[in-house]
């Protein structure tokens, strides 16, 4: 390693090929002890090594998020697209109510929903808005899953808008705020559903990405979008409540999305269909995700869209 004293969770990222967000996720279990300088977070370069050495020892090491490969033609094996920490519960409770194994990808909305029509996929979460209709995610899957037949269900709702920091000092309230020129973007990657987002707001308020200082940079989820504001490395984020309160920054609410998931409907997927319609309407269910704070559970489980 580098004999430097520190490292800022952006420079270990890029050492050890690992997200951010694997790393937040390692700082908030208090396997890998940070400090502070101002408002930027560092890592020691002893304490970093200490943990790669444990690792070393333990035979395992840290891993990014992984693309699951279809390898396998193991019917019951899943894959649930999608970043939200409610899909990893939903997981849990699909193996515990049924035969299926439950595999992560975190994938962007619009690429995921392009790889269930590839195949790739089995549930897909969304949230995408589509400024010409002010609905989420039906234009899209019509679009998209054309001559395939799905259900659309609703998991969750949440509240999208602006990371800022703490105080909002530039006082950034509405979209019409991205045309000032003093003012330093951080952007989500293509795809995404807050970059679809952001780019249909741009559209709808007729400002150019063109002339927004940062557009061009890119981080892969809420978490470092949200962090990168924390930091200074930006003074603006579009992305969810929930990672604005992770990470100790002020969000400015300018949207409820609505999170959907989408299913391909065959013999083959009546029994996981049944089953996550059975989850989301228990109370069981929805009373763990109530209890996360900031989504909304009153239409968990409706049925948005169904082909016949």
């Amino acid at each position: 390693m580098s004999k430097e004293f520190s490292y800022t969770i952006e420079e270990v990222s890029q050492l050890l090929k690992v997200s951010k967000l694997t790393l937040y996720d390692l700082v908030k279990k208090g396997e890998l002890p940070v400090f502070r300088i101002g408002r930027q977070m560092r890592i020691d370069a002893n304490d970093l090594n200490t943990y790669i050495n444990r690792q070393k020892n333990n035979q395992s090491t840290m891993a990014q998020p992984f693309e699951p490969k279809r390898e396998t033609k193991d019917p019951f094996s899943i894959v649930i697209s999608g970043q939200d920490m409610v899909l990893d519960i939903l997981g849990r409770y699909i193996e515990r109510n049924s035969p299926y194994h439950a595999l992560r990808s975190y994938t962007g909305s619009l690429n995921s929903l392009i790889s269930m029509y590839n195949g790739k996929m089995d549930i897909v979460s969304l949230h995408m808005f589509d400024g010409y209709t002010g609905e989420y995610n039906v234009p899209y899957v019509k679009k998209i899953l054309v001559s395939r037949p799905y259900i659309l269900l609703n998991l969750l709702s949440r509240r999208a808008g602006f990371y800022v920091k703490k105080g909002n000092p530039l006082n950034l309230t509405s979209w019409a705020d991205l045309r000032r020129r003093d003012i330093r973007i951080i952007n989500r990657e293509k795809g995404s559903g807050a970059r679809i987002l952001l780019d249909e707001q741009l559209r709808i308020n007729e400002i150019p990405s063109g002339e927004i200082i940062g557009y061009d940079q890119e981080e892969t989820n809420h978490l470092s979008v949200a962090s990168a504001v924390s930091t200074g490395m930006a003074d603006i984020g579009v992305g969810i409540e929930k990672a604005a309160k992770i990470v100790g920054i002020d969000f400015i609410p300018l949207i409820t999305e609505r999170y959907d998931l989408v299913m391909i409907k065959n013999d083959s997927t009546e029994l996981l269909i049944n089953t996550v319609k059975n989850i989301l309407s228990s109370s069981q269910f929805r009373k763990e995700i109530d209890s996360l704070g900031d989504y909304d559970t009153s239409i968990t489980g409706e049925i948005i869209y169904e082909t016949f």
